[in-house]
């Protein structure tokens, strides 16, 4: 079989959406223009646990254009059908104004609907609630946690106790929110009993299922739509409480209508990376190879729902170590139930075990990128497993040429530039990239051009212009003449859009789908007794901008166009199907990177700038090295959010998060985010899909926190195990 041409993947392209994007033509879920409808405004709880006494919603109903008020004593009492295996958490879901119970601050207690969104505001601060309030337990520290999550291999506490050398550390991870550009919305419209729902999510499908699950309607019953998303980073992976409470009202005021979270809202109105508390025990001999590591691990989760995260995964196969004994437990608190947010688990983990792997490097005076080398394993000891490709060496060696790692000083507090310490510091990241199964449809035209469809989303990665450069190469067309659609659940199902597996799940589908197509041509072309391909084998047969030729022989073929007008044919279409990963797993597949980061630290006020970072990365073959590089880009911002500033913090008293807002919420802005550079290297991992890919969304972000704490202590002698990294704690 002749290798198809390859013109469209591995090109440095730009978004084919761009222009959509940058005229204002791209519409957000809030954005669509539905006849009639009106508009919705929650009404949150203004306190953190307890029972509802009474509302009163005299004045809102009176006040001029409200149409109703919804709560607990008036609103239909919904199914809510199990859903398990759906998008939903194990455990109980949040049943919206199914009872008196408050379960957080900011738990929707009723919802006005008005003709204008300012009517349906002021209706909202009209209602009047009154509650039997009690304390909520919001605390990590005070609360009961469940029974834990073990994982185990060798005998860690008889490691530790021989080892020569001991460390006991404990870290605190604050809660950070997701905060993307575009505020979670949703408008619903029923037509008898279907409906059609835009709403801001990462998987129309799951939203799909939960909104059928609830009004206890067949799946072919709901359509959602969402074809752009403005930034998720994890918030949109399930179907909120807010999606629920637009379809509801819509239902009962038989009008379409349009809910948008405010940004307060949006604290408590979707989920958000959890706090932990993490002692980790590492022993070693003197030379630095790891002997046993003992991890404690407490993280938070809400009193109705059990949320868990990939926090185990690193401390189990990061490093080679003959000892590992891990403890996992969530601890229920009222509060909202947390989400998954960029490099879930993972990210949380690596600056555990990155800032400890520094720690040790310091104590043993080994520079800590051959610390780390003498730990390589050369398998998954978790799961007896080869690796797919595993090139964390290359990473290493590649980061610091390019870094200049060589000129760092290992004493602590040598380097100065005027007034600034200035410190180097480096981390390992890992990330398993999902792989969910996934379908595509693609068509091609009478007119030469192809049409793809796939139920998956584009938050910003750039799914539209990647999917496109794989079609494009697998049919042998421009990017021009193909067109790819998604966002709708009624085109062919995918899984989420997180966890870094779009690339690997939807275009494997949409390989597969454009594969099929290519080769019907082909064989449509080489029986065809008019056709100057007729009698040809099929596998000497590739397509080029169009047209089918010989390979070697370019004159000798045809376009698209000519062969199906020839033989009456509208189109032709298949669909393709990714299945997911092997079972049983035959390799141990992740996407690995080495992360670098200069600090400056200003020796009098404590305030730390990050003065440039470098990401280098072995993420399997890359697609679109344009896009590529934004996303390492965008997890470096991320991770400078994480170590520096992100905090979401609550008043213990009542529940309420204090800084729900960008003003008090602080995130990186360009100022805080100087010189970066990512480098991937070439290669591929064809294990787990045909496209040789691995995902790269999360992988970005891992380590970038650790990498920036260990430059804060190179450049400081001071070790911060408390994120984020404050100017109060260095001084």
């Amino acid at each position: 079989m002749s290798p198809q041409p390859q013109a469209a993947v591995g090109a440095p392209l730009s978004r084919v959406d761009g222009r959509l994007k940058v005229t204002g033509k791209a519409l957000y879920a809030a954005e669509f223009d539905v006849d009639g409808a009106v508009h919705a405004v929650i009404v949150d709880s203004s306190i953190g646990r307890g029972r509802i006494t009474s509302i009163d919603a005299g004045a809102a109903e009176k006040h001029p254009g409200v149409l109703r008020v919804i709560h607990h004593r008036n609103a239909p009492k919904l199914p809510y059908r199990d859903n398990s295996g759906s998008n939903n958490m194990p455990g109980r879901r949040l049943r919206v104004f199914q009872d008196d119970k408050v379960l957080f601050h900011g738990q929707p207690v009723a919802v006005v609907i008005a003709t204008t969104l300012e009517a349906a505001q002021h209706g909202a601060s009209l209602v009047k609630v009154r509650y039997d309030a009690k304390k909520p337990s919001t605390d990590l520290h005070e609360a009961e946690p469940d029974k834990p999550t073990d994982y185990a291999r060798g005998d860690a506490e008889a490691g530790l106790r021989n080892a020569p050398v001991r460390l006991d550390l404990t870290y605190q991870l604050g809660r950070n929110h997701h905060n993307p550009m575009e505020p979670h919305a949703t408008i619903a419209r029923w037509d008898g009993n279907k409906v059609t729902v835009w709403d801001k999510t990462q998987w129309v499908v799951g939203t799909r299922d939960e909104i059928a699950a609830v009004f206890d309607l067949p799946a072919d019953a709901v359509r959602v739509i969402n074809p752009f998303v403005g930034g998720g980073f994890g918030s949109g992976l399930r179907c909120w409480p807010h999606t629920i409470v637009a379809a509801l009202a819509a239902r009962e005021t038989k009008r379409p209508v349009k809910l948008v979270l405010s940004r307060r809202q949006m604290y408590f109105g979707t989920g958000f990376r959890p706090s932990y508390e993490y002692r980790l025990r590492l022993g070693s001999d003197r030379r630095g190879r790891l002997s046993a590591a003992i991890h404690e691990i407490d993280s938070e989760t809400s009193s109705y729902e059990t949320f868990t995260e990939g926090v185990m995964a690193p401390g189990q196969m990061l490093y080679s170590m003959p000892n590992v004994s891990q403890a996992y437990r969530t601890v229920p608190l009222d509060v909202n139930t947390p989400i998954w947010m960029r490099g879930p688990g993972f990210a949380s983990a690596s600056f555990v075990i990155e800032s400890a792997m520094d720690e040790l490097a310091h104590r043993l005076g080994v520079d800590p990128i051959e610390l780390r080398r003498r730990n390589e394993p050369s398998e998954d000891e978790a799961k007896n497993l080869p690796w797919s490709t595993r090139r964390l060496r290359e990473c290493y060696t590649v980061g610091a040429r390019e870094f200049g790692w060589d000129r760092r000083n290992p004493k602590p507090r040598s380097t100065r530039d005027g007034d600034w310490l200035i410190g180097l510091g480096m981390a390992a990241g890992v990330y398993d990239p999902g792989r969910f199964p996934a379908q595509a449809q693609a068509r091609l035209h009478a007119d030469g051009t192809a049409v793809v469809d796939a139920a998956t989303t584009d938050m910003g990665p750039g799914t539209y212009t990647s999917q496109t450069q794989v079609a494009a190469d697998a049919l042998g067309l421009t990017m021009r003449a193909v067109t790819f659609r998604l966002g709708d659940s009624l085109y062919p199902a995918t899984g989420p859009h997180g966890g870094s597996s779009t690339m690997a799940s939807v275009g494997s589908a949409v390989l597969d789908a454009c594969n099929q197509v290519r080769r019907q041509a082909i064989k449509l072309a080489v029986e065809d007794r008019e056709s100057p391909l007729y009698g040809v084998p099929a596998g000497d047969v590739v397509v080029r901008g169009g047209r089918l030729h010989v390979q070697g022989n370019a004159a000798r073929g045809e376009t698209y166009k000519s062969l199906l007008a020839r033989n009456n044919r509208a189109h032709l279409e298949a669909r393709g199907n990714y299945a997911g990963p092997p079972t049983p797993e035959r390799d141990s597949y992740a996407a690995y990177n080495a992360t670098f980061a200069e600090v400056a630290v200003d020796a009098t006020l404590g305030l730390v700038r990050v003065r440039r970072m470098l990401g280098v990365y072995d993420a399997g073959r890359i697609i679109s090295p344009k896009l590529a590089e934004s996303q390492a880009f965008g997890g470096i911002v991320g991770g400078i959010g994480t170590a520096l500033l992100e905090h979401t913090v609550t008043d213990h008293r009542d529940g309420r998060i204090v800084n729900a807002n960008l003003a008090d919420y602080l995130v990186p802005v360009n100022a805080d985010v100087p010189e970066v550079r990512a480098i991937y290297l070439d290669g591929e991992d064809n294990s787990g899909n045909a496209l040789g890919v691995k995902g790269i969304g999360e992988v970005v972000q891992v380590g970038v926190a650790a990498a920036i704490g260990n430059a804060v202590f190179n450049a400081t002698g001071r070790r911060i195990r408390e994120l984020p990294i404050t100017a109060e704690a260095l001084l």
